[in-house]
């Protein structure tokens, strides 16, 4: 099978190479999935650059594995381990695996997937998982309820579009943050109000919120409490955080804000379960939520895929496509 694997940690462009390697077996909880798209993920250039560099031995240890890189995936299930229930050959599914996803054919966890939206091709269920995983247990972790006030930082890029539309879903007044670009965008899936960072610093405004969503560790939590109601929640998605440390000072910067104040405030590391995608399936195929789709790259330009998604901020999900 085709697939692209990735050598040392650098630039994608330079580590990343398509090679012809053998159909993974699966194990007795796994699905072997004939994969039609994938996307691109924050998680995938970490791993891929390997950083932060302070973790490293998580990422993969301090000179990184030869591995298949890719998280997400939609296709078609070729067959399923022993264990596995629920699921079988010819099924279209949609989920995420640790890796291995930008090949033909991945061997993903059972309890990591569930059935594609039917009202989605495999492209626009590919760019689903991660990040709207992510933007429901993010907006969940904040106590989201119907009349609150809600800020999305990041509102354009791939979670923050679903947090956007889920916020608004759950009956909240969400105000998005993004640049000049970005405003109709977000404002097209649900934003009550937008505000463009470029000519006005959020931070400075007069407006107190519920629940903000910051996505990328752009604010310092301080910066960001002062926006926040007396007993206010701030919730941190990083995305980035910088090369060496990369979220760490942002999440003991809130950590030490809890032992002095009512609000919260609090970081989180996404789990993608059968449950959660399950939830989304429901309401995609309801129409209140719809994946945004950014570009599309073919699975031996994996690379610039990645490239794109950890230096030119695109508006929503970057997919990978693997052709038939």
């Amino acid at each position: 099978m085709r697939a692209v694997q990735q050598r040392g940690y650098g630039d994608p462009r330079e580590v990343l190479q398509v090679a012809e390697l053998d159909v993974p077996q699966v194990k007795p909880d796994q699905v072997l999935v004939r994969v039609r798209a994938s996307s691109v993920n924050p998680y995938d250039w970490h791993l891929i650059c390997g950083e932060p560099v302070i973790a490293r031995s998580q990422l993969g240890g301090v000179r990184a594995p030869v591995r298949v890189v890719g998280a997400d995936f939609a296709g078609v299930v070729e067959r399923v381990g022993g264990a596995v229930r629920g699921v079988a050959a010819g099924d279209e599914v949609f989920g995420c695996a640790a890796a291995g996803a930008f090949a033909e054919f991945v061997a993903a966890p059972a309890a990591r997937l569930a059935r594609k939206p039917v009202n989605l091709s495999f492209a626009q269920a590919g760019a689903v998982p991660m990040a709207a995983c992510t933007a429901v247990q993010g907006l969940r972790r904040g106590g989201l309820a119907r009349g609150q006030r809600v800020l999305v930082i990041g509102a354009s890029g791939g979670v923050g579009t679903f947090a956007v539309q889920l916020a608004t879903h759950a009956g909240a007044s969400v105000t998005g943050v993004c640049s000049t670009g970005r405003l109709e965008l977000v404002g097209s899936l649900g934003a009550d109000e937008v505000i463009d960072y470029t000519v006005q610093d959020p931070t400075a405004g007069p407006a107190r919120y519920d629940l903000i969503l910051q996505l990328g560790g752009t604010y310092a939590p301080r910066a960001l409490r002062r926006l926040l109601t007396p007993r206010g929640a701030l919730v941190q998605s990083y995305g980035d955080g910088g090369r060496w440390v990369g979220p760490l000072g942002g999440v003991v910067g809130g950590a030490l804000l809890n032992l002095v104040s009512r609000q919260r405030i609090t970081s989180f590391v996404t789990k993608e379960d059968t449950a959660t995608l399950e939830q989304l399936r429901g309401l995609i195929e309801a129409g209140h939520i719809r994946p945004v789709i950014d570009s599309e790259y073919p699975l031996e330009q994996a690379a610039d895929a990645v490239a794109l998604v950890r230096q030119g901020r695109p508006a929503g999900k970057v997919v990978v496509s693997v052709a038939v």
